[in-house]
């Protein structure tokens, strides 16, 4: 079995229809009509099953008409990788507040890898400005701070991005098992099954969830091509989109893209099931705090304070 044949697969929008479009009952018998007129390959992936059923050569076919797709639109080779979760390990983050400047470096290094649209723009992580005073006080923070130089006298930063909770409430309301958790304990979506209905995003108390409300515009000069079927693939008009802690990468054993962009060494990632990782050591060292503990979503993104 190679690495690509282990993924979450579904329909897919070479038809120009989407599954939320079709699942409409008003819709359906228009929708019907189209596929008629399409080619057997594109009606074939369209009323594609759940990767559950499909046969090893299936997914691999899938991910090759993905590659191939992509490669129209963007021009140049395309990599789609499927590669899967690796036993023992269960990935967690964590970031220091005392080293934090605020300078949003993460936030576009994560934009570059991740290929989130540029226009509308597109943010999976957003960084929070704190008056030192306050503390933490999400109700005062705010996202839109811009002084000539950070950070602010004064003030703190908290980024924040998907908390992947070990308890993620974005799962228990889809209604379609569009998001799920991987064994790595990584919350992943399939854009391709995902029919936009944004119940995952009102379930999130943490404001990680992003909808594409108009279709996703990336330069082709600027595209990542290697992608991750579960991470930062291309993805559509009408489907949620969120961090995966860089899939692509972090199952290649490279660290996440806002952890190496990160100039002051703020952002820990790692194996926490890994007695000598260095997140393991902030875990067991460090006094760390979750977001909004109270509502016991249980998030694997710890804060600390390292000095």
């Amino acid at each position: 079995m190679t690495a690509k044949a282990q993924v979450t697969i579904s329909d897919n929008r070479e038809t120009g229809l989407s599954r939320r479009g079709f699942v409409k009952g008003a819709l359906a018998a228009a929708a019907t009509g189209l596929l008629a007129s399409c080619s057997p390959a594109a009606r074939e992936a369209f009323f594609q099953r759940h990767f559950r059923e499909l046969t090893q050569d299936d997914k691999e076919r899938i991910l090759d008409r993905l590659e191939a797709e992509y490669g129209r639109k963007y021009g140049g080779e395309f990599t789609v990788d499927a590669a899967p979760a690796a036993e023992g390990v269960q990935f967690a983050y964590a970031l220091d507040l005392s080293r934090c400047v605020g300078c949003r470096r993460c936030v576009h290094a994560c934009v570059k890898e991740n290929n989130q649209s540029r226009d509308p723009e597109m943010h999976w992580i957003t960084v929070l400005q704190m008056d030192k005073e306050k503390g933490i006080d999400l109700s005062h923070a705010t996202a839109y701070y811009n002084p000539k130089q950070v950070p602010e006298e004064g003030h703190f930063y908290v980024p924040v991005a998907c908390q992947q909770c070990r308890r993620p409430q974005c799962v228990t309301v889809c209604p379609v098992g569009a998001t799920w958790q991987e064994p790595d304990g990584i919350v992943v979506i399939d854009y391709n099954w995902c029919i936009g209905c944004r119940l995952c995003m009102a379930a999130c108390p943490y404001g990680a969830r992003h909808f594409n409300w108009a279709e996703p515009n990336i330069p082709d000069d600027e595209v990542n091509r290697d992608t991750h079927y579960l991470g930062n693939r291309p993805r559509y008009k009408g489907v949620v989109e969120k961090c995966t802690f860089c899939i692509q990468r972090t199952r290649n054993g490279r660290y996440p893209a806002c952890v190496e962009a990160c100039p002051v060494g703020a952002r820990k990632f790692g194996n926490i099931l890994d007695k000598d990782s260095e997140i393991r050591y902030v875990i067991e060292n460090k006094r760390v705090f979750i977001l909004k503990e109270e509502i016991n979503t249980q998030p694997k993104f710890y804060y600390f304070y390292g000095v």
